[in-house]
């Protein structure tokens, strides 16, 4: 397991804690949101890592060099530079000439892989619909009450169908307990049973699923735990509430459990 997934589960951890004050829980929340939108890239100055490190209570910690989430590769651009001997205005001419030819040559790359993926889907898939669902073998952590992480995935799963109160972005303290209480009440579920999670397609609209325009950048799926979606049983104990989207967009977003 990587750094960032690492500090992201200890952060997760942190917040379930009821003796944090209402300024950790808001630093910790937005360092958990910044993981999650980065894919684990986000960068952190050493203060914030000090904070980080003296709300989890591991003020022992060395900070990451660079103040960098994740193990460190080289930047972008490092990896980019490509090694030409340099020669007056004839070096820049090769070195141009180089560049050129490596550019080409990942663009045919990534033609070639393409066309290779479209035809196997083809032949795979003749009659699949734009809907249909890919099953999972993988294993996944639970996020909270509505969403999971498949191991590998850059971004999480959300579960359709229903909403569950939020636990790193409350409106107030109630619907945070409430969001604790069906996290855990997931976890408990998903280990008791057996689990079967299913990707589907996102009610967004057509070209941007995969992107930040579409569920934040998030994958949609549905869990059955026993043969039985886990949504319908968070609904029946008052843990969640239906939430139902279109073939394209999805309606306000339900959470009543501030109101009165």
């Amino acid at each position: 397991m990587d750094r960032a997934e690492n500090l992201r589960k200890d952060i997760e951890a942190a917040l379930l804690r009821q003796n944090l004050t209402a300024w950790q829980r808001s630093f910790l929340t937005d360092i958990h949101a910044r993981l999650e939108r980065s894919g684990g890239q986000a960068r952190l100055s050493d203060k914030q890592w000090g904070k980080i490190f003296e709300i989890l209570g591991q003020p022992d910690k060395t900070v990451p060099s660079q103040s960098t989430v994740v193990p460190f590769s080289r930047s972008r651009r490092q990896h980019k530079k490509i090694f030409v001997p340099s020669f007056g205005r004839a070096g820049r001419r090769l070195r141009w000439r180089f560049e050129k030819l490596a550019i080409g040559f990942l663009i045919v790359a990534a033609v070639a892989i393409a066309q290779q993926v479209f035809e196997f889907g083809r032949g795979q898939l003749p009659s699949t619909p734009a809907t249909a669902t890919v099953s999972l073998a993988q294993q996944f952590t639970v996020t909270d009450g509505d969403t999971v992480r498949v191991v590998g995935d850059a971004a999480g799963t959300r579960l359709v169908g229903f909403n569950t109160p939020e636990v790193f972005s409350p409106q107030c303290d109630y619907e945070r307990q409430q969001g604790e209480l069906a996290s855990a009440r997931l976890r408990e579920l998903v280990a008791d049973g057996r689990a079967r999670l299913t990707k589907v397609a996102c009610a967004c609209r057509p070209g941007t699923e995969g992107t930040k325009k579409c569920n934040h950048g998030r994958s949609c799926g549905t869990l059955l735990v026993d043969g039985k979606d886990v949504g319908t049983i968070l609904i029946g104990e008052g843990l969640a509430v239906p939430f139902v989207c279109g073939r394209t967009s999805c309606p306000p977003t339900p959470r009543p459990w501030c109101k009165g």
